[in-house]
């Protein structure tokens, strides 16, 4: 069986890696380590398709190391269990540490996390860690103070055009085809960085493309994207397209079309924590007062994916994702915050008016902190007429209700307690 383009591709030595030449150039700290023979344990920090996994085999193949890994996806605390063990076997008659490689490291749980604690400490593993989140909150503090954390970057456009050339005159099957590379930008745009996304679009174009000569160009590699919809791309161009799309059905009140962009996303692999949090944003900036309710139904449906996961979680998104779409829109506590930071801006920090002031000392009382300062529950309604705003902008209006049955209801109770300074 042929193994896929980026991993007959996968380099297995330093020289042939591409791209992170801050961390693999020459006298960079991981080149340097390796030519020492001796690597401590670390965090790979990066993006998708940067090099991460293929780093730490190239370090473990360099050292001639056991070599173990773990996906934090399929692994538990036993599993973990079982190969600290085994690298204590390796190592307990050799003059070496075997490196456990740990791919995704960030979903491993505390327990998980814990269970690596004592292995890394007393060198029985060099641990590898891969990671597409913020080890900072992802890898509990003492596991990440016993290893060094290295941020990997997307790869730079002459990265790019390296790999693409070598996959197209090095790779035992493409050298097999008559492949011309006519261009390169939607190609290198839709890998956004990602190495094993730009052979993958390579290797899908070639392989849709029945002819004896392969021309790629820009036109035909978005041809053959479009016609796979498994080509969705979670981090680059296609990833923000179709979540724009998605956004603006729910907006534009079609909930056809949102549960479509939403089974595009899901097929696509898409992250379903990213999808959840788009809708609470989505509730509070599209649907806002107009329907209060929208939060709380795109909150519940954030936390109910935390607790379910795939594949049960697409049900209450798609609860949500209709709930949204059919609710009366209202963006004026959106327009109203953007125009108060606006004015903020414009008008800088603005004294306090004093009587809306905190007044904890008797020099603050003295000073007239607080005095005069009405308590709205003591009067009729819960509410009496004052001045809340700084005086240079006393007259400013921010917030504007918008006619919805809910937010009409809103703006009549201003009405009624502010008059016509509320009046539109």
């Amino acid at each position: 069986m042929v193994k896929p383009l980026a991993e007959r591709l996968r380099p297995k030595v330093l020289d042939d890696y591409i791209g992170q030449k801050h961390l693999v150039g020459k006298n960079a700290v991981l080149r340097n380590m390796l030519e020492a023979g001796r690597v401590t344990s670390f965090i790979l920090w990066g993006p998708p398709g940067v090099g991460k996994t293929t780093l730490a085999l190239i370090v473990a193949n360099q050292l001639k190391v056991p070599f173990y890994t773990l996906s934090a996806v399929t692994s538990g605390v036993k599993d973990v269990r079982d190969v600290i063990d085994k690298a204590k076997n390796a190592g307990f008659f050799n003059n070496f540490t075997p490196i456990l490689f740990i791919d995704e490291i960030h979903r491993f749980s505390k327990s998980q996390q814990d269970s690596l604690l004592a292995a890394v400490e007393q060198g029985i593993v060099t641990l590898i860690g891969a990671t597409t989140e913020n080890p900072s909150f992802e890898v509990i503090r003492p596991l990440l103070s016993r290893c060094q954390l290295y941020v990997l970057k997307p790869l730079e456009k002459e990265d790019l055009l390296e790999l693409l050339h070598r996959a197209i005159n090095e790779d035992v099957e493409l050298k097999k085809k008559h492949i011309i590379l006519k261009d390169t930008t939607a190609i290198l745009r839709y890998s956004g960085g990602d190495a094993r996304k730009l052979l993958n679009i390579l290797e899908l174009v070639v392989d849709t493309v029945k002819s004896d000569t392969i021309e790629i160009t820009d036109d035909v590699v978005v041809g053959c994207l479009q016609q796979n919809p498994l080509a969705y791309d979670k981090d680059g161009e296609m990833h923000y397209d179709i979540i724009s799309a998605f956004i603006k059905s729910i907006r534009g009140s079609d909930p056809d079309a949102a549960l479509y962009w939403l089974a595009r996303m899901i097929e696509g692999g898409e992250d379903p924590k990213f999808i959840a949090r788009r809708l609470v944003i989505s509730a509070s900036e599209d649907i806002g007062l107009a329907n209060p309710n929208a939060l709380l139904l795109a909150n519940a449906a954030f936390d109910a994916v935390n607790k379910i996961g795939w594949p049960e979680g697409r049900i209450p998104l798609a609860e949500a994702v209709v709930y949204l779409a059919t609710s009366p829109k209202s963006n004026s506590a959106y327009k109203g915050i953007n125009y108060a930071l606006e004015l903020v801006k414009k008008t800088g920090n603005l004294p306090v008016p004093l009587h809306l002031r905190n007044a904890p000392t008797k020099l603050m009382a003295d000073l007239g902190y607080s005095d005069g300062y009405k308590y709205s529950h003591d009067y009729p309604n819960n509410f009496v007429e004052q001045q809340f705003l700084p005086d240079d902008i006393i007259d400013e209006r921010i917030w504007h209700g918008q006619h919805s049955p809910s937010e009409e209801k809103l703006y009549q109770r201003m009405l009624k307690c502010w008059g016509d300074r509320f009046r539109e």
